[in-house]
């Protein structure tokens, strides 16, 4: 969950930024505090103060609008190279593991997941929608770690990727933000170690 998105537009639906943000931020605090299943539009329209049909004219169903609400959360912003490929790594961790155990995201995203489990086109999109931008800058940090010499010149960033983002979510459904630094800094030298002894078996 790392790059920000772009609410979704129902046919004809006046443009009012602040509504949208209304919404979102309803949607987000009941996820919170009801949880998936009790979150419904009727209860996220009492809470941001709006009526129920303004948000069908965003958002189709409920599924569409947790999904929104749990990747406003981004900010987009991603860790930039600094040449210390550990010090970067752990950035990388740290970012990763905190958009994971927002209350929202624990949430909504297993509920999503539940929700798209015989929906293979919306899972698709909901599992790639918190990569794009994320995977790119990951890339051009290996990158400049290779160039450097820190790391493998085989190592791939995509399947350090797939680690991190799969471990931090993990970590953060089964256990919240418990010892969080101590596992961001074990997960960031685990990569640090995947990173340098890669072999590629292409």
């Amino acid at each position: 969950m790392t790059e920000q998105s772009e609410v979704r537009q129902g046919p004809g639906r006046p443009r009012d930024p602040q509504l949208d943000e209304q919404v979102l931020r309803a949607t987000q605090e009941l996820l919170v505090e009801q949880g998936f299943q009790a979150t419904t539009i009727q209860g996220v329209a009492r809470r941001a103060g709006v009526v129920a049909t303004s948000i069908y004219r965003r958002w189709p169903n409920k599924i569409h609008l947790v999904e929104d609400a749990i990747f406003a959360l981004d900010t987009g912003v991603v860790p930039q190279p600094t040449g210390d490929i550990g010090a970067d790594l752990l950035a990388w961790t740290r970012l990763f593991f905190a958009a994971a155990t927002h209350p929202a995201a624990r949430s909504g995203i297993p509920g999503l997941l539940s929700a798209y489990h015989d929906d293979e086109q919306s899972y698709r999109r909901l599992r790639e929608r918190g990569e794009g931008l994320a995977r790119v800058a990951l890339r051009a940090t290996i990158d400049a770690a290779i160039e450097s010499g820190q790391v493998s010149p085989t190592c791939d960033p995509d399947l350090l990727f797939e680690f991190l983002r799969g471990a931090t979510l993990l970590r953060a459904l089964t256990r919240g933000d418990e010892d969080g630094e101590h596992f961001c800094r074990q997960t960031a030298a685990a990569l640090v170690t995947l990173a340098v002894h890669h072999e590629s078996t292409r």
